[in-house]
């Protein structure tokens, strides 16, 4: 449900995104999107206009996106390990879970980018945390992973143990290769998905129900993913 219920959320503030001429929607971008300078350098953020005192931002920035492709992207790997964590969860649970590796995510990528005047929006740290969960608690569910080769589409099954594992050594490697390039510019956070990932995989242990992390599904239970 709550799955569903955040797809939802995130796609009806999309479309309103959608609404806003260009200066409206970068403007709105600098208010609810996470500008780490703003809270690195108050002086800053209140000579720009920025309110001064504002931690909203860490949660609002989850409900944002800069383009089709960064929506349907985020929304559609929650779909396809939303719901199995979920479950392992209960909605409530997730919720708070998600929220807070989302907060987490974007206190590692405001630390790693202190002097950033560019605003980040995403729901990508959060949903880092839910791919760190899926990690620990179904390692050897199949993953059917499509790579276009020379245009055309190639399909391979692949543990999740070893697709996600491989996922988060990218992003390390792709943080420390932007840590050594020119700074300020747009990209991928990086570091925010480290930290999505890292934290998901600690709070797992506090937000699934007792008894229920370990369980072995049966082989008739593996979950049967998508992914790009």
């Amino acid at each position: 449900i709550v799955t569903w219920v955040l797809i939802l959320v995130n796609s009806g503030v999309f479309l309103f995104e959608l609404t806003m001429p260009e200066p409206a929607l970068e403007q709105f971008f600098y208010l609810f999107g996470l500008v780490p300078a703003r809270y690195t350098h108050p002086t800053w953020a209140l000579w720009v206009g920025l309110p001064m005192n504002d931690y909203w931002p860490f949660l609002t920035s989850m409900f944002l996106h800069g383009g089709w492709m960064h929506i349907i992207g985020n929304m559609w790997t929650l779909w396809i390990f939303g719901d199995n964590v979920e479950d392992r969860m209960g909605p409530m649970r997730f919720l708070f879970f998600y929220l807070l590796c989302g907060l987490a995510a974007g206190l590692v990528h405001w630390f790693t980018n202190l002097d950033s005047t560019l605003p980040t929006v995403g729901a990508s740290g959060a949903i880092a945390g839910v791919l760190g969960a899926y990690f620990f608690l179904f390692p050897y569910a199949r993953v059917i992973v499509l790579v276009p080769v020379f245009f055309l589409p190639f399909f391979f099954e692949l543990p999740a143990l070893v697709y996600l594992g491989f996922w988060a050594l990218s992003q390390v490697l792709g943080g420390t290769l932007a840590l050594a390039g020119p700074r300020d510019v747009g990209g991928v956070a990086w570091w925010a998905h480290v930290g999505g990932f890292m934290a998901g995989i600690v709070l797992h242990f506090v937000f699934v129900k007792r008894g229920d992390a370990y369980r072995q599904p049966s082989r008739d239970e593996y979950a049967m993913e998508s992914a790009w």
